[in-house]
């Protein structure tokens, strides 16, 4: 009984993050006056990609590489095919053929990337890990620059810092809410899989874990589309997408 309260704790802590941290994506598009594409790409899908990374990295300590790339493998597939398809279900996307063609054509190319270093010599190699972490960097300073150029012949708001301020509060609770909702829906659905309900360890590790390091990103792309905001929701998919690639394998 403990452990069904905990799971519905849990879905409830996920939505009110998925809400508080689109809410602060939008403010930051607001206020930096940049596309929420872009904060899609960016902030949203980096904050979204947390668990991927912890869950990852802990598993590369544990001496567990198959679980790392597991991890990897199955939350881009669930961006993709799980989330990307509840979403649209919820809201029909407008795709802009013109903005996602450079973020599909990097996604690609890291997928194909992550490919040719994985049949190598059927390992990951250290500079092989720093050209993936690398190619993220100079992926980030585009954006970055092509946000700043954006922002710079925008008018001028007086009340941008204040909208920034607050946008990093919505992003930071909402971040918190999601990695911590996710950690205790994971968790209790794991003790009434193994106890309750008598499934091996193997198939909850295959199935309720992966499933619930994508769950930021089906949260939050779910409230982005509720919220009409079809920028900030395929966003989110292609930059986590491009983040557990890059980043979450790369380091």
């Amino acid at each position: 009984m403990l452990e069904i309260f905990q799971l519905l704790f849990g879905l409830v802590i996920l939505l009110i993050g998925g809400e508080f941290l689109v809410r602060g994506a939008i403010t930051f598009a607001k206020s930096l006056k940049v596309s929420p594409l872009i904060i899609g790409l960016t902030v949203v899908s980096f904050g979204t990609s947390a668990p991927e990374l912890l869950v990852s990295l802990q598993a590369a300590l544990n001496g567990s590489p198959d679980l790392a790339i597991g991890n990897v493998i199955g939350s881009n597939i669930a961006n993709l095919a799980l989330v990307l398809g509840l979403t649209v279900l919820i809201l029909p996307m407008v795709v802009d053929k013109s903005s996602l063609f450079l973020n599909w054509l990097v996604m690609i190319v890291a997928t194909l990337l992550f490919y040719v270093f994985s049949i190598t010599n059927q390992k990951i190699v250290f500079w092989e890990g720093l050209i993936l972490f690398s190619s993220l960097i100079v992926y980030l300073l585009y954006f970055f620059f092509n946000s700043s150029a954006t922002a710079s012949h925008s008018e001028i708001d007086d009340n941008k810092n204040d909208k920034i301020w607050l946008a990093l509060i919505y992003f930071i609770s909402g971040s918190v809410g999601l990695y911590f909702g996710a950690k205790i829906l994971v968790s209790s659905a794991e003790i009434i899989a193994i106890d309750v309900l008598g499934i091996s360890e193997a198939v909850v590790g295959s199935t309720i874990v992966a499933f619930g390091t994508s769950l930021p990103e089906l949260v939050a792309s779910s409230v982005a589309a509720f919220r009409k905001q079809s920028g900030i929701s395929i966003g989110n998919l292609i930059g986590s997408n491009i983040f557990n690639l890059l980043a979450v394998i790369g380091i």
